[in-house]
């Protein structure tokens, strides 16, 4: 389809529609107005990973666009807790734990959307504003009574949790009439006529778009963005040690920008379009590249994604700590080099042939401590082994001990 709308060319250019509820409304509607979109998040840590980064993205480019993005944070729903893609209910926080993880969270995106006053300038939002003064037989008399239990049950977040034998609590099941309801209270209160969000939220988007035309008339829009995952089929942002966090109180500059420089040659391109600012020729300049060459594709990738999320200076540092350890060595000398006998070898054992720990003992010590990084990424069990290919591993230990392995085969 040919957009009309800035909005909507710029998303379908570099990937970020997956499904649209009304085409061709959305489309007329962003070409003539300044649309509020908005994007609900629950504050369930004090930062968000790079599993978030996709829709923040789809708010930064509402904003590129023209058009007003709106941050709800979930101070109400978080004390629900959505059960989409979950597996078992999650833990609950208290009204202190939410806000001070909202305040948190607040300084990401002040990084990656411009907010004020102005027509297009973003704002943030809590739903606890209006959840918390909900009165229950009111809101289920008026909201409930649109929403069937046949068609609750036909969601994929209920249906995939009761197919593995999971506990849905009832506590849970409300969260996709909260959800809803947000659309409309928005709707009321900010004139917002747009939500987005990943895939895994079309049903819930859907709801919302159906209770703010059934109780009020008012035509809104949805937008999803497709599942993000890697070339290989992997969840995208995970590490080996689990969440790659976008702020840095959880994960160093060095490590996040090293995430980016570790992608698939697969994905290079993908990911330039979706999580850079990048132009889309320079990105088919790069992703054009071939063989050692694309590791410059890597860098300017990880450069680009650093510096948006954490800042230039942050990625200039990482860039420049990088360009010292895999081209000079550490200190300017070559880095310490162990062949290893195979294809494989413990942790424990490699951090002591590299000098690193003195014993097996202290290197499990120094694992269990956090203080172990494979090509970057922390480890914690001791009893990881790491698989050696055709290209050297990086093995440190605290931040200035730093070294290789290699195969003999």
């Amino acid at each position: 389809m040919t957009y009309a709308s800035d909005l909507l060319r710029l998303l379908d250019s570099r990937g970020y529609i997956h499904q649209l509820t009304d085409a061709a409304g959305l489309d007329a509607l962003a070409a003539k107005q300044v649309v509020p979109g908005y994007i609900g998040f629950d504050a369930t840590a004090p930062s968000l990973h790079v599993g978030n980064l996709m829709v923040i993205m789809l708010l930064r480019r509402l904003q590129q666009a023209g058009h007003k993005p709106i941050v709800v944070m979930g101070g109400g729903t978080t004390k629900v807790g959505d059960p989409s893609g979950k597996d078992e209910v999650r833990k609950l926080l208290d009204d202190d734990g939410i806000n001070a993880n909202i305040a948190s969270i607040k300084r990401i995106f002040e990084r990656f959307l411009t907010f004020g006053d102005g027509p297009t300038d973003a704002i943030m939002v809590n739903n606890a504003d209006w959840l918390d003064a909900l009165e229950y037989i009111p809101f289920l008399r008026d909201i409930g009574r649109h929403f069937t239990i046949n068609r609750m049950l036909a969601f994929d977040s209920v249906k995939l949790r009761l197919e593995r034998e999971q506990p849905l609590t009832f506590l849970e099941f409300n969260y996709m009439i909260l959800q809803a309801y947000d659309f409309l209270e928005l709707s009321r209160r900010v004139g917002c006529r747009l939500q987005l969000g990943g895939s895994d939220q079309w049903g819930n988007i859907v709801n919302g778009i159906e209770l703010a035309r059934r109780i009020d008339g008012t035509e809104v829009f949805g937008v999803t963005a497709p599942l993000v995952t890697k070339a290989d089929g992997s969840k995208m942002g995970k590490s080996v040690s689990g969440a790659v966090w976008l702020h840095e109180d959880q994960l160093s500059h060095y490590d996040y920008w090293q995430f980016w420089r570790n992608t698939d040659d697969r994905d290079v391109g993908r990911w330039l379009r979706l999580f850079t600012d990048v132009p889309l020729d320079e990105i088919e300049r790069l992703e054009a590249l071939e063989g050692a060459e694309i590791n410059a594709a890597k860098i300017a990738l990880a450069n680009a994604a650093t510096a948006m999320c954490r800042g230039e200076a942050a990625a200039s540092e990482a860039a420049d700590t990088a360009r010292r350890l895999f081209e000079e060595g550490d200190a300017g000398g070559a880095l310490p080099t162990f062949a290893v006998a195979g294809d494989s070898i413990a942790l424990v054992d490699a951090l002591v042939a590299l000098g690193f720990a003195a014993s097996k003992g202290e290197a499990r010590r120094l694992i269990k401590g956090g203080g172990a990084r494979v090509d970057g990424d922390k480890v914690t069990d001791e009893a990881w082994v790491i698989t050696i290919g055709a290209e050297p591993v990086r093995l440190s230990a605290g931040k200035k001990n730093h070294g290789l392995l290699t195969s003999t085969q």
